[in-house]
């Protein structure tokens, strides 16, 4: 069956890093206005309300990063899975990938709505939250999980158009909601003064707009991606393909995440200034992580379309090409922050105690995310294969296993302040690097060598 392509990208042929810099561009900018969303709440919460609300909304983000990113790695199973259909230009499997991937969605947005909702005050005291932050994090986090399904939805679908190439118009989708989620904050905080909630309630409202936008998309276009409401059922087969990519990388992220929580622990004991800075520094961390996450997406998606084609030694070129282009970008983002960590962490809140703590976050783990470039660009390019366990395993043993003995030895026997509790995640970083290269160039660089040879 012939391709018809207008929005979609096929990957297969052409200049790997000119395919690469196009998918991985409006991925970027579309992260980055996503990530707006929560970081707006933030400096509107922490000019307009105050540091206790600021360390209320950065207690809350692994929480919800828990949920999200399991969901994620349903997201990156599917997305493999119609990578390759499209590389394969298997036209009928690619829409029975789709219909299953949206019915599953629809459950889990359910499923994942109930379980936010009673789970927040449980994680909150686990957390040790302290009592001037509790409450506030809980009418945040109850507020936002009423609205997941919105922040779900839109991940999907637009994770189905990036399987398909297309990341221009989830894009302009962002934008819109972005700038719309800004209005309502302000709307909400300073216009009816109603602090916290108010944020909350913007930030669901733009995510089901942006939602509404990306099912109306599917549903509407004449692509080869076309969702039909009629069609919608689930294929076992399918799924069971999907859950195969995608399980171990959402069981990843969730064990990593709740990892992260016990780190957010650590840094609740020093108080409520320790807690604001931490939260200011995650927010700009996750700016300088944009360049990763959208370069390891772009690998997910090259190598995949590549692997469908059958074309493996294309597919090992464009992993080598991706990270050395995410590094590139993200040593270039480091070096803006790193020289202007103090003005960064003052767009969220000016109190110099909270500052202080911010900075020195900053300044102490920016550069290691030079090894996070490898880390998480690699796992994307082993997850277009269809290997999702090895990932999964390197990224465990690292993040979880050996970060938290670090911070066990260090915060009881050593030294347990502030620096060296945050520096917890560059340790996590850098073994995670060295094992996962070794682990790519012993598993599947001899096997493209010995292909080379045989042919």
């Amino acid at each position: 069956m012939a391709l018809k392509r207008t929005a979609t990208r096929d990957m297969t042929s052409g200049p790997i890093l000119k395919q690469i810099i196009l998918f991985s561009l409006p991925l970027m900018l579309g992260n980055i206005f996503q990530m707006l969303y929560n970081t707006v709440d933030s400096i509107v919460v922490g000019n307009f309300v105050g540091k206790e609300a600021l360390a209320a909304v950065g207690a809350t983000t692994m929480i919800i990063n828990m949920l999200v990113f399991f969901f994620n790695g349903f997201s990156v199973g599917a997305g493999v899975v119609i990578g390759q259909h499209f590389g394969a230009r298997d036209m009928d499997r690619l829409h029975d990938a789709i219909e299953t991937t949206m019915a599953m969605t629809l459950i889990l947005c359910v499923a994942f709505t109930a379980i936010g909702l009673a789970m927040v005050r449980p994680m909150l005291v686990f957390m040790s939250t302290p009592e001037d932050v509790f409450e506030d994090s809980v009418t945040y986090l109850s507020i936002y999980f009423m609205g997941f399904a919105g922040l779900l939805i839109y991940n999907m679908g637009s994770g189905i158009l990036r399987a398909v190439g297309d990341t221009a118009r989830p894009l302009y989708f962002l934008i819109l909601t972005s700038v719309l989620n800004i209005i309502l904050d302000l709307a909400f905080v300073v216009g009816l003064h109603a602090g916290i909630a108010g944020v909350a309630y913007a930030t669901i409202i733009s995510q089901a707009i942006s939602a509404a936008l990306t099912l109306m998309l599917l549903t509407k276009t004449h692509e080869i991606y076309k969702l039909s409401w009629r069609d919608l059922r689930i294929n076992g087969p399918v799924l069971r393909r999907i859950f195969s990519v995608g399980l171990p990388a959402g069981i990843q992220s969730v064990i990593t995440a709740f990892s992260n929580v016990f780190v957010q622990g650590y840094i609740n004991h020093f108080g409520s200034a320790c807690m604001a800075g931490w939260s200011c520094y995650n927010k700009l961390d996750s700016f300088i992580m944009l360049p990763i996450q959208s370069t390891a997406m772009a690998a997910t998606t090259f190598v995949s379309q590549n692997i469908g084609a059958g074309q493996e030694e294309r597919a090992n070129r464009g992993s080598w090409l991706t990270i050395a282009l995410s590094v590139s970008i993200t040593f270039v983002v480091g070096v803006f922050i790193v020289i202007f960590a103090a003005p960064a962490v003052e767009l969220f809140i000016r109190d110099p105690s909270v500052v202080e703590f911010g900075v020195l976050f900053i300044r102490a783990n920016t550069f290691f995310l030079l090894f996070n470039c490898v880390n998480h660009t690699l796992a994307g390019a082993l997850r277009g294969r269809g290997d999702s366990k090895g990932p999964m395993i390197i990224m465990l043993a690292c993040f979880v296993a050996i970060r938290q003995t670090y911070l066990f030895i260090m915060t009881r026997f050593i030294a347990n302040t502030p620096f060296w509790v945050g520096f917890g995640y560059p340790v996590g970083w850098t073994s995670c690097c060295i094992t996962e290269v070794t682990y790519f160039i012993l598993r599947w660089g001899q096997k493209s060598k010995k292909r080379l040879k045989g042919t």
